[in-house]
């Protein structure tokens, strides 16, 4: 198994762990201590804090399903496109429970030292997740 392939083994089992089964000690081999996770919509999470969110998502989705479609690695970095589906069935975010199912799509790009992933930057549209649970609409172009 060449390193590349063995990192893309390595980053898929710990998402699917970590994700789909709330299994968030599967990131602790993948993700550095100093690790930090930043995105459009919120503050930068550090490693206890982004595991925090997984399990709070998990609660409010309990059958969250991600999907990595795609991977691309180059030396120190990673391209990961991803999916998840999954039904509303606790509260989220303030949301009060809406029973309805949800697919929402996003990309995460990934700066690795030392085979651990240190910092990640997370591009997903909240606008999606939203319309799909019913507070607000996108409209029709």
């Amino acid at each position: 198994m060449t390193d590349l392939t063995a990192r893309r083994t390595r980053i898929a089992d710990a998402w699917a762990r970590a994700w789909d089964h709330g299994e968030v000690d599967a990131f602790d081999a993948l993700l550095s201590p100093g690790y930090q996770r930043h995105g459009t919509h919120a503050p930068a999470q550090d490693l206890e804090n982004f595991k925090a969110s997984i399990l709070s998502t998990r609660a409010a989705f309990p059958d969250l399903s991600t999907t990595i479609d795609e991977i691309v690695l180059d030396r120190d970095s990673a391209a990961i496109r991803w999916h998840s589906t999954g039904s509303h069935t606790g509260e989220f975010l303030g949301i009060p429970t809406t029973g309805r199912s949800v697919r929402v799509s996003g990309a995460t790009f990934a700066r690795f030292e030392d085979d651990r992933i240190t910092e990640e930057h997370v591009t997903w549209d909240p606008r999606a997740l939203l319309s799909a649970l019913g507070i607000i609409s996108l409209g029709q172009d």
